[in-house]
């Protein structure tokens, strides 16, 4: 039996489609997604109790899917199965969206649940591979190579995604905001006398739109842009 660690958006309700049979579907308070009604609502103080409620319920499989917002730990809450886990809840509020999904997903694992991702089960919700935007990258190799040094080094430090980079010059990188923010801080430095008719610049909202709608949708938020 497989159980959805559901957050916002309609990712989950996507993941739950793909499958043969209805998932558990359980949701931290707060992050409930579209189109799906959970079956379980719990809180980062009670998940002790949920992760051996999934094993009593014979749970197998776990897959994390949608988006949620880190929530304040309420001390007094915290019960008596989650208290060991203290330690590790403190490392998943910490800075860092990987090393707070790796922690919380090391708990399910100590317990025996094999962690899904949700494109093994749902392999269509992935892009295929290749250029998705309207305009193309024209970078020469040295850029590439540049840019793909800046993201390796984000990478091991778990800072962000994704990185800006024209010429020799480093010109943004993806911090806490996400895509979009770094693309519009990137967009709002264009002056009318330097930049604006730079082709470069120009294309920025559009590149900003288009990727956004691509990483929105994927995490679970699929708000209408307009």
């Amino acid at each position: 039996m497989l159980a959805l660690i559901a957050g916002r958006g309609a990712l989950p309700a996507a993941v739950a489609g793909a499958l043969d049979r209805p998932p558990l579907v359980c949701t931290l308070a707060g992050n409930a997604p579209d189109g799906l009604e959970p079956d379980i609502t719990f809180r980062l103080e009670t998940l002790g109790t949920l992760v051996a409620d999934l094993v009593a319920r014979e749970v197998t499989q776990v897959c994390f899917c949608g988006a949620v917002s880190r929530p304040a730990v309420d001390l007094a809450l915290i019960d008596a199965a989650t208290l060991p886990l203290v330690p590790v809840l403190q490392r998943a509020l910490q800075p860092g969206d990987d090393g707070a999904l790796r922690a919380i997903m090391g708990v399910f694992e100590d317990a025996g649940l094999q962690v899904v991702a949700a494109h093994r089960i749902a392999p269509d919700l992935l892009p295929p591979e290749g250029i998705l935007t309207a305009i193309g990258p024209d970078a020469s190799p040295a850029e590439t190579a540049r840019a793909l040094r800046e993201i390796a080094a984000m990478a091991r430090i778990d800072e962000g995604q994704a990185c800006v980079v024209r010429g020799d010059q480093l010109l943004a990188r993806e911090g806490p905001g996400g895509t979009d923010a770094m693309l519009a801080a990137l967009a709002a430095r264009a002056t009318p006398d330097s930049d604006a008719d730079d082709p470069f610049f120009a294309a920025m909202d559009a590149v900003g739109d288009l990727l956004g709608d691509a990483a929105d949708w994927l995490s679970g938020d699929d708000t209408p842009r307009t």
